[in-house]
């Protein structure tokens, strides 16, 4: 998801969810977001709650990467891609990112990306 703070430069939120028990696990934001970070996040989230079989997103390129495939592969997880145009793959993600967006983003105005993350 993208917003952007009050001087107009952009802001990255990635959201990540157990689609099983559909507790949100992080919320990350940023000006950009790379590979490295989303690996940092899941790494994380690995550690806290132990590997998961797989791993759901859409074709962004900081999860199409060669370095997130590769640590992906690396700990035997599968990979499900959400096909481009075809939301309702990823429907409880998407439900979330509209209401994220309509009760809070649309909301908020943001001066930096520290006033984002609190």
């Amino acid at each position: 998801m993208f917003d952007q703070t009050e001087d107009g430069r952009r802001l990255k939120w990635l959201p990540v969810t157990d689609e099983f028990s559909r507790q949100k696990l992080a919320m990350e934001v940023a000006r950009r977001m790379t590979s490295s970070d989303v690996i940092k996040v899941l790494e994380r989230l690995v550690e806290m709650h132990g590997a998961t079989a797989f791993i759901r997103s859409d074709n962004g390129p900081e999860f199409m990467a060669e370095a997130v495939q590769k640590w992906i592969a690396e700990l035997g997880f599968k990979t499900l891609y959400i096909a481009l145009g075809s939301p309702w793959e990823n429907s409880y993600s998407e439900t979330f990112n509209s209401r994220f967006r309509d009760g809070f983003l649309n909301r908020e105005s943001f001066v930096s990306v520290l006033e984002a993350e609190s």
